[in-house]
């Protein structure tokens, strides 16, 4: 079967940029994957973190306002307790609608039900029930119950915080993952470039060389070029036709010669 000298040389390129299109290929597909998975779980922590933060900060506003409370300043601090209520109410909202974790939905729980106690005892602030200045009450009471549901939000963050360390770490890994195809096509481009280059000086340079050699050492005598081309393509063509020639032009001399 006989097949041109372009469409060998053709069908090599062909077959290198078809292999660096497949690896080009995955490590989009693994790059977009590994985009939407782990993107979203990070931002998603993000807004739990942020929102742990703002709980936080309506915690230690409530707080406050209770000490001004019990100073005397109650207007003042029962305008300070309801906006943090508010704020906490908002946060918790956003924290409660996010679970993404495993057992997450224990720690909400576990704020959740701290603070209730929390508000309660704050209550009996707002209602009149404490007399101006009973810290010992504050101690015992407010403080205590504002820790424990501090520190429960606390542990939220943290297990946020760990769980986007370890997404982050993840993501470098499957990173590494993803380019590993483009770095195999990169490698196996180069092995295919030297293969090919072998081939075409093998297949195609030299023959060239042969039967530009044996055009060289051509011997009038002769009735044919000593080539030994033995492919079928373009360059056993040339030699094909140029012993053609030959044959036609000793013909002509031996007619003249008549």
């Amino acid at each position: 079967m006989k097949r041109s000298l372009k469409l060998k040389i053709l069908a090599g390129f062909m077959l290198l940029i078809a292999l660096l299109m497949v690896a080009g290929t995955v490590s989009v597909i693994e790059f977009l994957k590994l985009s939407h998975s782990l993107t979203a779980l990070i931002e998603d922590n993000y807004k739990t973190i942020e929102a742990s933060k703002k709980i936080q900060e309506a915690l230690e506003r409530k707080d406050s306002g209770v000490l001004l409370m019990l100073l005397g300043e109650r207007d003042e601090g029962r305008e300070i307790i309801n906006s943090a209520s508010k704020n906490y109410a908002n946060a918790f909202e956003i924290v409660k609608n996010i679970i993404i974790e495993t057992n997450e939905e224990d720690y909400i729980h576990r704020i959740d039900s701290l603070y209730i106690q929390f508000h309660s005892n704050v209550q009996q602030v707002l209602y009149n029930n404490i007399e101006q200045g009973d810290m010992v009450w504050y101690q015992s009471k407010i403080y205590q119950s504002f820790s424990q549901v501090k520190y429960a939000v606390n542990e939220l963050m943290e297990l946020n915080q760990a769980s986007m360390y370890e997404e982050t770490t993840l993501l470098k890994n499957k990173s590494h993952r993803a380019i590993m195809p483009g770095i195999v096509a990169i490698v196996g481009a180069l092995i295919f470039s030297l293969l090919l280059s072998f081939f075409i000086s093998k297949y195609y340079i030299s023959p060239l060389s042969s039967l530009a050699d044996a055009i060289k050492t051509f011997n009038p005598r002769e009735k044919y070029l000593r080539s030994n081309i033995k492919s079928e393509d373009e360059i056993k063509k040339i030699e094909s036709e140029v012993n053609n020639l030959i044959t036609r032009l000793v013909k002509f001399h031996e007619e003249q010669k008549k």
